[in-house]
Parts: structure tokens; sequence; C-alpha cells
């Protein structure tokens, strides 16, 4: 039988995600020239389509090619023993009173399609493989997609799904198709994306949405050969590029939001990405190239907002929204695929066909970037991805093969995204990200029956991965068999939740506005003020992201569930059979599943082969090891209801039922040796906890010149004092100077004055927010209007006495 749908598993195979998979050829050398290859321009960007969709330059019988093109045929046999045109459905699993269903089947058409015109499928060519996909497209036509039906369902399916379906399987078998064939579909893409669906930039029609329905619009102007259809997708391509300041749309500081509220780089934004790839390609040196300027806005956030969450090959879950519940019941030696890697990997082809476009020099960086990416996935090699096109497959491979493309490492520093409330600190050996919400976004999102238990990931939620380890930390079944109340990094009510709490779509925000930071682009202080979801939890949350370590603060913890409220400080998937050691203040703890302890007075504990906790005082730590059996149907409807099992190794503090501003902290070192965990433990001086409670956050790390306060109300901290809510990190440099750097979080400071108790001679820089500096035995700061700033972080630099 056939995999269940997703919207990811169809735009894999006709959609904008096909725009990713593409070479810019006339098409395979083995394939039948098309009957007008020597026609007019129309014609000339139908081949050129169609070269996108099927690809070039590879060798059917070679790895990785002959094994995905095997099963792209098995998949099309198993389609086409399965059809059974009725008058409800066209397979009897997918009835068509159902939008979804609708797509579903003429994705399946499109798969059939494809394993018609590639080579090395055991169906190329084939007369009944042909007949049963022209028998699915008339049947389809005459039951609900002609141009006198009318949609019901989600809008999706009837204004992107189906169309780029049907558009991808006329461009692939035009051939092949009579003309009055092809005039009804045509009229029937009409019926269902009127130019209108483009008229205005609102609702449905924004971010990545949009660039789906230019792409509908482009290819029937090609396939139709209508010069207006065409110019028209060109044209309504241009809002898209714009930066925004809220709702949908990249952000200046490099956020990408879709469904107004989320952030989603990893999965709107990579559908938009790899639309528009496909699109300038498609359209560059024709009549109808894209010539905005504003387009180069979309060029930059290949590393301004893409390559930020890309680690080793994979796209990091804190910006993938619901497509985190999304599992692939296609397993490999490493488990389930797709998951981030998989996200990940459809990116790099998007860069890689985005380059074909772009600059000389932007594309040999990009090709650079994609060379290592593809080389440091170890744990998901990124050409043994089935879920890849073929077309796909063949640009990346020409990429690693590339002998003039030299591999760029993975960088280091510290990015900021204010515009969605994500933070992402990388450094030579590791990564990790923050995920949060407020009033401007999201706690997360459920709809179509996914993310069902998706609740608590705006919560603090703290990810990380190493460079040569725990890359699957994430994509090993994590999502249908983790605690959905025990996720790493978060703060929260053990209250009990209900599947899609909330409601869907819903997006759920807390009514907070102090979430956000500073950074100095290495190091960076960040917050949140957290609020539960549908609880009456309240606590304050800082982390401190340093050179080998994050220091996480938690004060203020308040509720009245009834229950519980808990800190987790860590929560590491061990795979089906992992049994790593737990060492707690130099004790090695018992490997058995089942096995719970508090250990009080703990001052360290070290997680073998993935790094170690520091706990600045001590603490009552709580630590569980346990075997954890879920489905990915327990969290997407969609989802398959096979039972997996991972171990998990969970730390824990216990703020108990109804806290009082209860407050804990942690130092997390990944990668981190137990030797070295003990010695950072051993070394009190290297951090100083300045305070944690509700009105200030703040830490001093003498050894780094690192001092860093979040201001939740006015006040001081050390050496810090602000008049106002801010965030503020200094940093004092071996050259005798310092850099300053302050953020207004909450967006509502109209003014702000920022005292540092230290001798400075100078200010050396400053931006324009600065209307005042006075320097001395002191420094002080003042600050105008900052409500403009959305959260930025003004750098100050000075020469200190």
């Amino acid at each position: 039988m056939s995999t269940p749908w997703s919207r990811r598993s169809f735009l894999l195979l006709s959609g904008s995600a096909a725009l990713l998979t593409g070479t810019l050829s006339a098409g395979p050398a083995w394939a039948a020239p098309p009957r007008s290859a020597a026609g007019d321009a129309y014609d000339a960007l139908r081949v050129t389509w169609r070269g996108t969709l099927l690809g070039s330059g590879f060798d059917p019988a070679a790895a990785p090619f002959a094994e995905k093109l095997a099963l792209l045929g098995v998949q099309a046999g198993e389609h086409r023993a399965t059809m059974a045109a009725a008058g409800g459905s066209l397979w009897p699993d997918l009835p068509l009173n159902l939008s979804s269903s609708v797509t579903a089947s003429y994705t399946r058409l499109a798969t059939m399609a494809q394993a018609h015109a590639q080579p090395g499928t055991g169906l190329t060519g084939s007369a009944a493989l042909l007949g049963a996909i022209m028998t699915g497209l008339d049947h389809l036509h005459d039951r609900v997609y002609n141009a006198s039906g009318s949609p019901f369902g989600n809008w999706w399916d009837f204004q992107i799904g189906s169309p780029q379906a049907l558009l991808d399987i006329s461009t692939i078998l035009y051939d092949q198709l009579s003309g009055t064939r092809l005039t009804r579909y045509l009229a029937a893409v009409d019926r269902f994306v009127p130019d209108s669906s483009v008229g205005s930039y609102t609702g449905t029609s924004t971010g990545a949405n949009r660039v789906d329905l230019c792409r509908s619009l482009a290819l029937r102007g090609i396939l139709g050969k209508d010069a207006a259809k065409i110019a028209l997708a060109r044209d309504a391509l241009s809002p898209v590029f714009p930066f925004v300041t809220t709702g949908d749309g990249f952000y200046a500081d490099g956020s990408f939001v879709q469904h107004t509220y989320l952030a989603y780089t990893g999965s709107y934004g990579a559908v938009l990405l790899s639309g528009l790839a496909g699109l300038f390609s498609l359209l560059n040196g024709s009549a109808w190239a894209v010539s905005d300027p504003r387009r180069q806005i979309v060029l930059d956030s290949v590393e301004k907002s893409f390559a930020p969450f890309l680690y080793n090959g994979l796209m990091m879950d804190a910006v993938s929204g619901r497509s985190i519940s999304r599992g692939n019941p296609r397993t490999t030696s490493h488990g389930f695929q797709g998951g981030d890697h998989g996200r990940g990997h459809g990116v790099l082809a998007a860069i890689a066909l985005l380059g074909t476009a772009a600059s000389g020099a932007e594309n040999r960086r990009w090709r650079g970037l994609v060379k290592g990416w593809i080389q440091r996935d170890y744990y998901s090699p990124v050409l043994a991805d089935t879920d890849l096109g073929v077309a796909a497959l063949a640009r990346l491979k020409a990429v690693r093969d590339d002998a003039a493309v030299t591999p760029i490492a993975e960088p280091t520093g510290h990015r900021l995204f204010p515009g969605m409330d994500r933070a992402v600190h990388r450094r030579p050996r590791w990564a990790a990200s923050i995920s949060m919400a407020s009033r401007r976004i999201g706690s997360y999102e459920t709809g179509n029956g996914e993310n069902l238990r998706g609740w608590h990931t705006g919560a603090g939620m703290l990810q990380w991965w190493g460079d040569t380890y725990a890359n699957g930390q994430y994509t090993d079944a994590f999502w249908p068999t983790v605690d959905p109340y025990r996720l790493p990094g978060t703060t929260v009510s053990t209250k009990t939740l209900a599947d899609a709490e909330g409601g869907a779509w819903a997006l759920p925000r807390p009514d907070v506005s102090w979430v956000g930071g500073a950074t100095d682009g290495e190091y960076a202080a960040v917050g949140q003020f957290v609020r539960g979801l549908a609880s009456t939890l309240y606590a304050k949350k800082s982390w401190f992201c340093l050179d080998d370590s994050v220091v996480c603060l938690t004060g203020a913890v308040r509720s009245t569930d009834g229950v519980s409220a808990e800190t987790v400080v860590e929560n590491r998937n061990l795979g089906a059979t992992g049994s790593h050691a737990l060492t707690v203040n130099g004790a090695v703890q018992p490997a058995a599943l089942g096995w719970s302890a508090a250990f009080a007075g703990s001052r360290w504990a070290h997680i073998a082969g993935h790094g170690g906790y520091v706990f600045p005082g001590g603490a009552t730590l709580r630590a569980r090891r346990e075997a954890r059996t879920g489905s990915w149907r327990d969290v997407n409807t969609t989802g398959t209801a096979d039972p997996v099992t991972r171990r998990y190794l969970t730390l824990w503090f216990d703020h108990g039922v109804d806290p009082v501003d209860a407050s804990c902290a942690s130092v997390l070192m990944p990668g981190a040796t137990a030797a070295a965990t003990a010695a950072r433990a051993a070394a009190p001086g290297w951090l100083v906890v300045l305070a944690n409670d509700n009105t200030r956050q703040g830490v001093a790390v003498p050894s780094l010149g690192v001092t860093a306060v979040n201001f939740w109300f006015a006040g001081s901290a050390g050496a810090l004092t602000a008049d106002n809510p801010a965030c503020v990190l200094v940093r004092e440099h071996g050259d005798g100077t310092a850099t300053v750097c302050v953020s207004d979080p909450m967006r509502m400071r109209t003014g702000l004055t920022v005292r540092w108790d230290r001798p400075v001679a100078a200010v050396l820089s400053a931006p324009p927010t600065v209307t005042s500096a006075v320097t001395g035995s002191a420094l002080t700061l003042t600050f105008g209007d900052l409500t403009g700033q959305a959260g930025a972080t003004q750098r100050i630099g000075v020469a200190l006495a």
C-alpha cells in the first residue's frame, strides 16, 4: 500500500519543493525530444521545466540514482495496481469528498508520470502505465477538478496542491496529451487558481503560499502559451521580496514568519525558497525574467536566514513549525528518514538550484556551503536520502563531486532573531537553538491533525547538536516518543493538556512582551518571560551563551495549577538500545531502565557521549532512565501507527506543587568530558550568579570578561544598572576595549539609561540611538526612542580607563 500523504511528501514529488530537484537542461539525454522543442519561447520554457522536474546528466544505473529510480518504479507500480476508478474515488483509500484526497490522488499520478518518463524504473515508457495515468487524470477531471467545479475542504488543495501536481504531469507528458485534454486541464486550473488569487497580498496569498500560487500561474501560462499569465506570475512575486515588520515574510534580522505568528524558516520558508529558486531559474534569460531588484533580499536570505539554522545537513526544529510531527515510515540503519535532516537536504538542493540564477560569486560560495553540509552529514547521508528526487540528487552529487568547489566549514558565532523569538548559538564543535514565544510569536502550531503535542516547544526549548555526535538526537523518532511535558530546557506546569490544546490554527500566544536578547555576534544574553499554555505558570528564564557553554537561569517560578512545575535540564534520546552512562558528582549511576533518583546537593552531572551539566551552588537534581513507546500517529493523525521505542535519560528540577518564586540554575557544556565538567564545578569563581529573581537575572564570568543582565524591571545587578526593562551584555577584551550591547526586547522604551560601574576613557563607536554617553569613573549611556529598533542589539564600543 502507498504511504500516508502529507504536504511535505507531496511537495517532494510535485510542487514547490520539486523545483529544488531540477537542472536547467533541455531534458534528459535519454528522453525523446518534446514535440515542440524547436518551437517558440513558451516551448523553450516548458522544455526547461521538464528538465527541472526530471533532471539530467546522471547515470541511471549508478548510485544513488538506481535505487531511487527503482523505488519510484515500485511506488508507481503499487499505485497502478491499486487504482480502481469509482464514482467517489480513484483509489479506495482516497475518497474524493476530502480535499486532501484530491491532492493525494494527483500526487500518485505525478509519481506514475515520473516513473513513465524516467529511465531505470522498470516502467519507463510503459503503455499500460500511461493509459492508467490518462484514465486517472480524466477521472479526477470529470468528478471534481474541472472548470465548473467548486472547492471544498482545505483551500490549499484546490489552489496549490492539486494544480501543481496536475501542471507537472502535463509538463512531463505534454507530448502524450491530446490538445483537448490539455485544454480541459488548463481550464480547471483557471477555475481554481484565477488571476484574482494574487490580486492582493493578504490572507492565504502571502509568503510561501504566494510563491506557490505564482508557480501555478506561470506553468499555466507556459503550457497554454499565455504571455499575460506568465507576466502576472512574475509580477505577483514582488510583494514577497520586501522586508516586513509584522506578519508573513522575511524580517531585516533574518527571521521568516508564516501564518502571521510562527517561526517557519525550515518549512514554509524552505517551500518559498525552493519555489523562488525554480521560478528565478525557469524565467532567467527569458522575456519574463524576474528583474525586480528587491529579489536580492531573497538571495541574501541564503546566508542570513537559512544557513544559521542548518547544521551538518539538518534543519533545526526550532523553525519548522508543525512539520516536526511528520514521520517517514521508510527506515534506514539510523532509524526514520525525513525529520530535521530531510528538511535540511531539501534546503541544500534549493540553494544549489537558486545559485543558477544568482551571481557567479554567490553561486560559488553557496556551492561551498552545500558541499560542506553534504560532507558533514554523517548521520543521514544526503545522497542516500530517498525522499529527494532524482534531479535533486543529480544536482547535489554534482556539487559534491566538483573538485573546484572547496567545502566551507560551519560558522561560529551567535545570531538573534527577534522577529520570530529564536536564537542560535554556534561554537566550533556544537550548535544550539532556543525556541521562545510572546505576543508576537505563537507557542506552537497544530492543524490538519498535526503536531498534537507540541504544546511546550515555545516554552524555552533548548536543543543542541555536536559536530560528530548527537546529530540524530531529534531525528530518531524523538517527537513520537519523548515526554511532551519534559522537552529539554523548558519550564512548564505538569498540568495535563489535551491533544491540540488551544485548538487547530489557534496559534496560542502568551500575553508577554519581554522576549529577546542582546549579542555581540559571538556571545549573547537571551531572556524569556514564560507564561504557561492553558495554565497559571509564570517564570523568568535567561540563557547566557558563552564559549564552551550555555548558562541557564530560571527564576520567579509560580503556579496555582495544583500540580508540580518543572524545569527540564536535559532529555536526551539515547536511541533504541543506548545505555549511555550517567555520572552525578563523580558517581556512576545505574543503567537499568525504569531507574530514577533524586540527588540533593548535586554540583554536576555528565552523560557519556553527550556532555556535562554544572549546577552552581548545588541543587536537588532528579534523574530518570526510561524506554518510551509511541507512534507518529500519536502526534500526527496522518502518521503511521507502528509503535517505536526509544530510551531517554532525563534530568530536571522539581519546583513542587504550586511553587512561589522558585528558582534554579544550570550550565550546559555540550561535548564536555566528565573530567572537564567536574573541573568546571570545582571552579566556583568561574561563574558568579548576580541575580536570579523576578526583577533581574544576571551573571559574571570574569575569565571571559563577560557581565550580562536581563532586567525584567529597573534595577541593579553587579556593576550594571538600568532604569527600565532591558537586556545588557558587556564584554571586556584583552586589548583594553570593551563592547556594551543593549536591547529593548519589549520594544516599548522611548528612553533608557544604562550605567556600567567600570572606569571608561572614551566611547569609540555608538549607534544613533545613543543620545548621551558619559565616561570617567563609570559609563552612563542614555538612549532615545528604541521602539522602532524591533528588539535589535545596540552595540557601543569603548576604551577602558
